[in-house]
């Protein structure tokens, strides 16, 4: 007996139409513009004012504060085909959406009502900061410390290292050790909202003691400004503590390794977007470039190494978006969201690399866009945790998962 079912497909109605729109925004607006943006190092503000036209920095807050309310699954549709333009542009969006979620699902009433509505128009832009100078993976071993002063302020003290939006963001989520004798050592951390003025690199006034030194040079991931952050009794409201004082001291961990499954999420789709665009040049190039009197795409070995690039984009799509659907659906995805970071990043690593093979010398020529790609892609092995941490990760829930 035949059995009717309805027509597959992997898209909502709505899904299907932003992420169209946000592919031809790729291909119009930043594809034709990104060599340019990458070879000077500079920072692409005629495409960052269209995102803020196409509402894209607030994809993921509330109407009620003038988002769309869109879910993270839409969301890592969007950041794949930004990604598939320029994974620089995806960086400027991706810490200011892990700033909203925090706020979206670990602030107070106020904290929400004040940042919010200027954060979904991009008019406010977030950072968050992790790393510092001497640990990166080892969160736990965070120097940067905020002591409550005699007025009920918080002083702190510190630095830190790789923070995109840096300079121009007006606010970073950072956390900080308020409590240096907690033990284990994860419980004595808060995050704290710090507010700065956009664009300067040594505050004055209300955010004195808040200083953004140069942007540092990189291989890659060019015209997004990656920078460090020096603290020097720089002053922060109690009130600022993300949740307030009461919800939210000492309570930064958690929160920080919650938003951290949304961004592993989001690299997972940073690595399927730089993937796929590199699928497109390999499938391209190959049928235009001939050796021994046909194209090179009618050689098997060329075949070969599609066939497996286009699988693996395929897979880690699939793996993203699972991890997405699961944080939509409430429920922890810590498992599901390091295996489509690990997957996707090397995945984007590996395609990268194939279709450079594939355009042979001309792979190594600024001329052509897999040279930039090839420069991009290493960022995504490291951010949001290595390829090792998010390992670790794996082995350690499978085996909470499956204790005997």
């Amino acid at each position: 007996m035949a059995v009717a079912a309805a027509q597959y497909t992997e898209m909502t109605d709505e899904q299907k139409a932003i992420t169209e729109m946000v592919r031809q925004f790729a291909d119009e607006q930043i594809l034709p513009n990104a060599e340019h943006f990458d070879h000077e190092d500079e920072f692409p503000q005629d495409i960052v004012d269209q995102m803020k036209e196409l509402g894209l920095f607030g994809v993921t807050i509330p109407e009620e504060y003038g988002g769309m309310g869109l879910d993270l699954t839409t969301y890592v549709m969007i950041v794949e085909e930004l990604s598939r333009g320029w994974i620089s542009i995806s960086g400027i969006i991706n810490t200011h959406f892990i700033g909203s979620y925090l706020l979206m699902k670990f602030g107070n009433d106020e904290q929400k009502q004040k940042y919010l509505p200027q954060m979904a128009t991009g008019d406010l832009r977030a950072a968050f900061s992790l790393s510092e100078p001497e640990l990166g993976s080892d969160v736990q071993a965070i120097k940067t410390t905020a002591k409550k002063t005699g007025d009920g302020a918080y002083e702190i003290n510190g630095q830190k290292m790789w923070v995109t939006n840096g300079l121009r963001s007006g606010l970073v989520f950072v956390l900080v050790r308020t409590d240096p004798q907690a033990e284990p050592r994860h419980r004595g951390m808060t995050c704290f909202i710090a507010e700065k003025e956009a664009g300067v690199s040594e505050n004055t006034g209300d955010h004195a003691g808040f200083n953004v030194p140069p942007p540092l040079k990189k291989m890659g991931y060019k015209g997004v400004e990656s920078t460090e952050l020096v603290f020097d009794g720089y002053r922060c409201p109690a009130e600022n503590i993300l949740g307030g004082e009461d919800a939210g001291l000492n309570k930064g961990f958690a929160q920080m390794m919650d938003a951290l499954e949304v961004g592993r999420a989001n690299v997972a789709a940073r690595g399927v977007g730089i993937a796929q665009r590199a699928l497109e040049l390999a499938l391209r190039y190959s049928q235009e470039r001939r050796t021994f009197g046909k194209p090179i795409a009618e050689h098997q070995a060329i075949q070969f190494k599609l066939a497996d690039m286009a699988t693996q984009v395929e897979a880690a799509r699939l793996l993203t978006h699972k991890a997405a659907r699961l944080k939509d659906a409430g429920e922890r995805s810590e498992l599901e969201a390091g295996m489509a970071k690990l997957f996707a990043s090397e995945a984007g690593r590996f395609c990268v690399e194939e279709s450079f093979r594939i355009h042979g010398g001309y792979g190594y020529s600024k001329e052509y866009e897999i040279e930039r790609l090839y420069r991009d892609a290493p960022l995504l092995l490291i951010g949001e945790g290595t390829s090792e941490i998010q390992k670790m990760v794996i082995g350690k829930k499978l085996l909470q998962q499956h204790k005997i």
